[in-house]
C-alpha cells in the first residue's frame, strides 16, 4: 500500500475509513457524530448505508449535512429519505456509481438492501452490509435455500480485487457464526478481514481469530468503540 490509510471501529458494522483525501462512514448506527465530522474538515467525506435496518442505518447522518453541505451519501436504494435538498444517491444491486474519486458498485445482500465495493484510488473496500450465509438452525428447504442464495453472489463478486474487507461474523448463529466468513475467504482472498456485526458480544472475534490463524487473509480484530488502525 503506498497510501497510509486509517481504520477506526464505531460499533457493529459501523466504520471510518480516512484516506490521503477521503473520509468513508459505512453503516453508521452509533458513536460519536461531532468528532467524525471535525476529524478531517479538509477531506470529501461519504456516507454509506447498505439498507434501511436501524442497526446499518441511523436517520441522524441525514443532519450531518448543516455541519459540511457538501457530504455525498450513497444509499441502497431501500432507504426512504424525506428531505430533497441534500446529496443522495441511491444505488441497487449490480449498479455503479462514479462519485468524486471513487468508483462503488453494488452487490446483492442476502437479507436487505446491497454490499458496497469502493474504489478509493488503488485501494478497493469492501463493505458487506447484512451479506452473509445466514445459517440459522431452521427447516433444512431453508437452510439450502440460505445456503445457494450466499454462496451464488460470492461468484458473483469472485474475480473482484478486495484490499479490505468488512463482513459479519455473527455470534446469533452460534457454531455456524463464521461459516460465511469463512467461505468469503475462500473464495475471495482478501488482502485484509475485518469482522463486524457482532454488536455487544467481542469475544467472537477472538474466537474467530484464533481459528483462522492459518488463513491467507490477514485479520484484524476490533473489539472496542473507537479502537483505531493506521496501516
Amino acid at each position: 500500500m503506498t497510501n497510509s490509510m486509517r481504520i477506526k471501529y464505531l460499533y457493529h458494522s459501523g466504520f471510518l475509513v480516512e484516506t490521503n483525501t477521503n473520509l468513508l462512514i459505512f453503516d453508521y448506527y452509533q458513536g460519536s457524530v461531532d468528532s467524525l465530522l471535525k476529524e478531517s474538515p479538509n477531506k470529501n467525506i461519504f456516507i454509506f448505508s447498505s439498507h434501511s435496518h436501524p442497526d446499518h442505518f441511523n436517520p441522524i447522518i441525514l443532519e450531518w449535512h448543516k455541519f459540511r453541505p457538501d457530504i455525498q451519501y450513497i444509499f441502497s436504494n431501500d432507504i426512504n429519505v424525506p428531505q430533497k435538498n441534500i446529496n443522495v444517491n441511491f444505488i441497487a444491486p449490480y449498479q455503479t456509481l462514479e462519485i468524486g474519486n471513487l468508483s462503488i458498485k453494488a452487490y446483492n445482500s442476502t437479507d436487505l438492501g446491497v454490499a458496497f465495493l469502493v474504489q478509493d484510488e488503488e485501494m478497493r473496500y469492501f463493505h458487506a452490509g447484512d451479506l452473509n450465509w445466514w445459517y440459522w438452525i431452521d427447516t433444512p428447504e431453508e437452510m439450502i435455500k440460505a445456503e445457494k442464495n450466499f454462496k451464488e453472489e460470492i461468484q458473483k463478486i469472485k474475480g473482484e480485487a478486495i484490499d479490505v474487507a468488512f463482513f459479519p461474523v455473527d455470534p446469533r448463529l452460534e457454531l455456524n457464526y463464521s461459516a460465511g466468513a469463512e467461505y468469503f475467504i475462500q473464495e475471495l482472498t482478501p488482502r485484509i478481514f475485518i469482522p463486524m456485526h457482532f454488536a455487544d458480544s467481542p469475544d467472537v472475534v477472538t474466537k474467530f481469530e484464533t481459528k483462522m490463524k492459518d488463513s491467507p487473509s490477514r485479520i484484524i480484530k476490533f473489539s472496542q468503540k473507537g479502537q483505531e488502525l493506521i496501516l
